[in-house]
């Protein structure tokens, strides 16, 4: 039998190192737990990977979107993706020859791979996190990406420190930083809902530069003070380990440590989807843990300063806030002297001495009366960040709660992801 016949070859996926950065999107995404990491690099499983592009439109960078063609016994293995620096580069066709593999196999080979994947994607188990939206609201303004990058012309930007305060009581295991950068002259467009990433200084334990580490905006569109080119971070550094252990996280640790004028090198902004709606009555719920207040904290603000105007007539602000105890919340202070009418806030602490656990899911079902109209209202939208653990809960409350209400799951569901309504960004 001719070889160049018999060979078998994939178009396996691969993520780029160089321009991810570390968000963990495309794992949490996955359908089949294709992909997988360790501290240094995001990797694709070709023995599980069947090309359902579930991960593709999610990535805020484009790293995701990588492939290659090689023989399907030649797959680059787990253990090799993970050391890379950079991606290999594709194989010619005379590499591929050598290979035993022909141009005519290699067409046939990719076509009857998608075919398949296309036929099992049915079959794919239940995740919460495909009822996420790809899409962001009809209404939301248009996001500017990957401006500055590790392969844009200009690979970061710098901006200067212009504030940095603690916003949780002090804590033995926490310490919780409000971090306000500005980018002087140079153009950084954002939008509520988006991200960067920071470079930290130095090295790690191999002497490979550190990669960058993604944090959420905080601050709306015109700036963290009005009128200027800044942005505002929530940076949580964990001090101690679960067994009393000290510990110190490269980036968060660098970035509260950092004093009013030192300089941070950014890349970004990222992301085009988990944005909120520009139309004036659109109602905005907001579900949130920990740092994941910080997109919650820029939508809020944009809002607020949006009724200052006396001319915006909103829709509904809920809000869903959860942490172990009300010293551990951000923004606890700011959130109490909100105007009762302006947003609906509801807390659920998890670990408060002498009361029962409980989580943002649970405060979401104590108001499913509330809930359940604006699932079905075209013009409400969710969103829901914070740890990938919380996902799960939040999506069965929906499913739950419009259930309840006599709604149609299935109906109710398609057309969250669909219409932009669901935003999950879980980490």
């Amino acid at each position: 039998m001719d070889m160049a016949v018999d060979a078998k070859v994939i178009k396996q996926h691969l993520i780029d190192p160089e321009i991810c950065i570390r968000c963990n999107t495309c794992e949490a995404i996955c359908p089949v737990q294709a992909i997988t990491h360790d501290s240094r690099n995001y990797v694709v499983d070709a023995a599980k990977c069947n090309l359902c592009m579930a991960c593709i439109s999610p990535c805020p960078t484009g790293s995701i979107d990588n492939w290659r063609t090689v023989p399907r016994v030649k797959a680059y293995p787990i253990d090799e993706q993970l050391l890379w620096d950079e991606l290999p580069a594709e194989l010619s066709p005379e590499q591929l020859a050598v290979e035993g593999v022909a141009a005519d196999a290699i067409a046939v080979e990719v076509v009857e791979t998608a075919a398949t994947a296309a036929a099992g994607a049915v079959d794919a188990p239940f995740n919460s996190a495909q009822y996420g939206a790809t899409l962001p609201p009809w209404s939301a303004a248009h996001a500017f990406t990957n401006l500055y990058g590790p392969k844009a012309a200009d690979k970061s930007i710098t901006a200067t420190v212009v504030g940095n305060v603690r916003v949780t009581e002090v804590g033995r295991e926490y310490d919780t930083h409000h971090l306000v950068l500005d980018f002087g002259a140079m153009p950084f467009p954002v939008l509520e809902g988006q991200s960067i990433a920071v470079v930290p200084p130095g090295t790690d334990a191999d002497g490979r530069a550190h990669h960058p580490r993604q944090y959420s905006i905080a601050s709306p569109r015109n700036g963290e003070r009005p009128g200027y080119n800044n942005v505002s971070l929530t940076i949580k550094r964990v001090l101690e380990d679960h067994q009393g252990r000290p510990v110190r996280g490269v980036a968060s640790n660098y970035l509260c440590d950092l004093s009013v004028g030192q300089t941070v090198q950014v890349i970004g902004p990222f992301g085009a989807s988990f944005l909120m709606p520009n139309h004036p009555k659109s109602h905005v719920v907001m579900i949130c843990t920990g740092t994941g207040s910080a997109p919650m904290r820029a939508m809020t603000e944009w809002r607020r300063r949006l009724r200052q105007s006396g001319k915006f007539e909103s829709g509904k602000l809920m809000l869903f806030f959860g942490a172990r105890t009300k010293e551990e919340l951000p923004y606890f202070g700011p959130l109490q002297s909100l105007p009762k009418d302006f947003m609906d806030i509801n807390f659920a602490f998890s670990r408060t001495v002498g009361q029962p656990k409980r989580y943002v899911q649970d405060a979401m079902r104590e108001r499913a009366a509330d809930l359940a109209p604006l699932l079905g209202d075209p013009n409400a939208y969710f969103y829901v960040c914070g740890l990938k653990a919380m996902e799960e809960g939040v999506v069965l409350a929906l499913h739950d709660i419009a259930r309840q209400a006599g709604l149609d799951w299935d109906l109710v569901g398609s057309s969250l992801k669909k219409q932009g309504r669901l935003h999950l960004e879980t980490y």
